[in-house]
């Protein structure tokens, strides 16, 4: 995901844009920040899935052990030799979880450092060019209706409702796994 960001503003340098044209130079470069932020997000989130993963794969590969050494403690070798099998299987995927979760902490930095130098290349640019390719999309936004988020009231009010629904979401959810773990629903 990151590496067709990258190959784009790679390719766009190399056309040599003009140096009169520092607007269009720097505006692109915002562009490409904001893809490389949402492409961070997304990484992040895929990092995060992993190791609610690797979690998971834990647990099961403590509970296959755990219910072998329980069957081999009654003397059922069948049961034993399924929980092994088991055991066997959550390990192997344990460690490809691990070794992706490794992969993706390398990435994840990777693109980090990358967004990072695009930002401090942005802030060395001539801060005409982008301070006046912003004052200028600002003035287009508003004047086709729009409204800048640091002076919209509503915008704010629905923000702050949206961040009340997410914690109620977030509080109901955790009742009723709590409500679930103890049995009562």
């Amino acid at each position: 995901m990151f590496e067709g960001l990258k190959a784009r503003m790679e390719r766009f340098f190399a056309d040599a844009t003009p140096p009169a044209d520092r607007r269009a130079q720097a505006g692109a470069l915002r562009s490409a920040i904001i893809e490389a932020r949402v492409a961070v997000a997304a990484m992040r989130d895929a990092l995060q899935a992993s190791e609610r993963q690797l979690e998971v794969e834990r647990r099961q590969a403590e509970d296959a052990e755990r219910r072998g050494k329980l069957a081999g403690d009654i003397g059922d070798l069948e049961t034993v030799a399924v929980a092994e099998k088991y055991a066997v299987r959550h390990r192997e995927r344990l460690a490809v979880v691990e070794r992706r979760i490794a992969v993706q902490r390398e990435e994840l930095m990777l693109a980090e450092r990358e967004m990072a130098e695009m930002t401090e290349a942005l802030r060395g640019a001539p801060g005409d060019a982008a301070g006046d390719s912003v004052r200028d999309a600002w003035r287009d936004l508003e004047g086709a209706g729009g409204v800048r988020p640091e002076t919209d009231v509503a915008d704010a009010l629905l923000q702050a409702e949206m961040d009340q629904a997410r914690r109620k979401a977030a509080v109901d959810e955790q009742l009723a796994f709590l409500k679930k773990k103890m049995g009562k629903e």
